[in-house]
């Protein structure tokens, strides 16, 4: 019998050499993609906190009401009414002005006083009061900002409520420096001179009998 000489396939081996390369790029690939990942999170979450407080100031503005919202008004609707007829004979009123311009310049004309409240000191002479009031709304599109009541005859008084708080003021002294284009900004918002607001002898006359209106 012939004996077969057996042969032994020699197997391939690398060398450390050869296995480190490839070792190295999957670990530098790894970090690469761990680096981009935390690049990516961290965009993503600074992203997030910038969208969020941009929201945030937003609904902030948003839910602004009284004389903090004055730049946020659109229109006002205005009910004038009337407890004495005679001997003015001005009828009752409902009018809304959509003229944001007019509004605005109303609403801070109002809250102006109100944060400048007349304090009285001594006697206050007042005309005859009429009883002509103006009363309203003032809206940011459907959105109620605040309510407000003008008495313009007799003493001038004026009252903003929002927010379940009420301010007032009678519109002398300080009050008055502070809105002086009270007036004007309510005739033009009505779109009637100021002479139509009230009669001339019903405004105010902080001197005292013996010295003319102003």
């Amino acid at each position: 019998m012939e004996l077969m000489e057996c042969g032994v396939r020699p197997s391939s081996m690398m060398s450390p050499r050869h296995v480190r390369g490839p070792v190295l790029a999957v670990l530098l690939c790894s970090a690469l993609a761990g680096c981009a990942s935390a690049t990516s999170s961290a965009g993503g979450t600074a992203a997030s906190s910038a969208a969020a407080t941009s929201s945030a100031a937003a609904s902030s503005a948003a839910a602004a009401v009284g004389c903090a919202s004055v730049d946020q008004a659109t229109s006002v609707t205005v009910h004038r009414t009337m407890h004495l007829v005679e001997p003015t004979r001005m009828g009752a009123l409902t009018m809304t002005q959509h003229n944001a311009a007019l509004v605005r310049a109303l609403f801070g004309q109002f809250c102006s006083a109100v944060n400048h409240a007349a304090t009285a000191t001594g006697t206050v002479h007042c005309p005859a009061d009429f009883g002509i009031s103006y009363t309203g709304t003032f809206y940011d599109g459907s959105r109620a900002l605040a309510k407000f009541v003008y008495g313009a005859s007799g003493c001038q008084t004026v009252s903003i409520t929002a927010d379940g708080k009420t301010q007032s003021t009678m519109v002398l002294g300080p009050a008055s420096a502070a809105a002086p284009k009270l007036r004007a900004d309510m005739a033009a918002v009505l779109g009637v001179p100021m002479s139509m607001l009230a009669p001339p002898q019903s405004q105010v006359n902080p001197g005292g009998p013996n010295k003319p209106l102003r």
